[in-house]
C-alpha cells in the first residue's frame, strides 16, 4: 500500500540527504554548542528509519543491513573505550583528554571529537537496530502486517 504513495516517496528522497547532512553538522558542532554524539546519532538513524517507513523495512535492510548496524555499534564502543585506554597508556586517567595531543587544549578537542563520534556511531547503530527489531515483529517478510493470533 505504501508503494502507491508517490508524493511521500519523492518528498522522503528529498528530505533524507539534508537529514544526514544535519546529523553531521550536529555531530561536529557538538563540542562548540548544543548537540553532540547522542543527538547526531538519533538524527542519523532517523533518516534510515524514514526510509524504512516509506520504502519498506526489507528495502531499508538492503540499504543498511544488520551487519552494518552491528559494526557501527561495535566500532563506536571501541572508539569510545579506546580513547579512554589511550589516555591510560599515556599515563593519565581514563578519558583524560589533556594527554592526547601536544597541548592540553588540542588534547581536549581531539578527545571530545573522538568520544562524541563514538557515541554517535553507537547511538545510530542502536536506534536503527531497535527499529529493525520492532519492525520485524510487526511486519512480515514482505512488509505486510502479520495476522493477529
Amino acid at each position: 500500500m505504501m508503494h502507491q504513495k508517490s508524493v511521500l516517496r519523492v518528498v522522503s528522497k528529498l528530505l533524507i540527504p539534508p537529514i544526514l547532512l544535519f546529523a553531521l553538522y550536529v555531530q561536529f558542532h557538538g563540542d562548540f554548542g548544543p548537540g553532540g554524539g547522542f543527538q547526531a546519532g538519533v538524527i542519523f538513524a532517523t533518516a534510515f528509519i524514514l526510509y524504512g517507513l516509506i520504502f519498506g523495512v526489507a528495502t531499508a535492510r538492503r540499504v543498511i543491513p544488520a551487519a552494518a548496524t552491528r559494526t557501527m555499534l561495535s566500532l563506536g564502543l571501541l572508539l569510545y573505550g579506546g580513547t579512554g585506554i589511550w589516555s591510560l597508556l599515556l599515563g593519565g586517567e581514563f578519558l583524560d583528554y589533556n594527554l592526547l595531543a601536544s597541548t592540553p587544549s588540542a588534547g581536549q578537542h581531539l578527545g571530545i571529537l573522538l568520544v562524541e563520534f563514538g557515541v554517535g556511531m553507537t547511538v545510530a547503530g542502536a536506534m536503527t537496530t531497535i527499529f529493525y527489531t520492532f519492525a520485524a515483529q510487526t511486519l512480515g517478510g514482505d512488509d505486510t502486517p502479520k495476522e493477529e493470533v
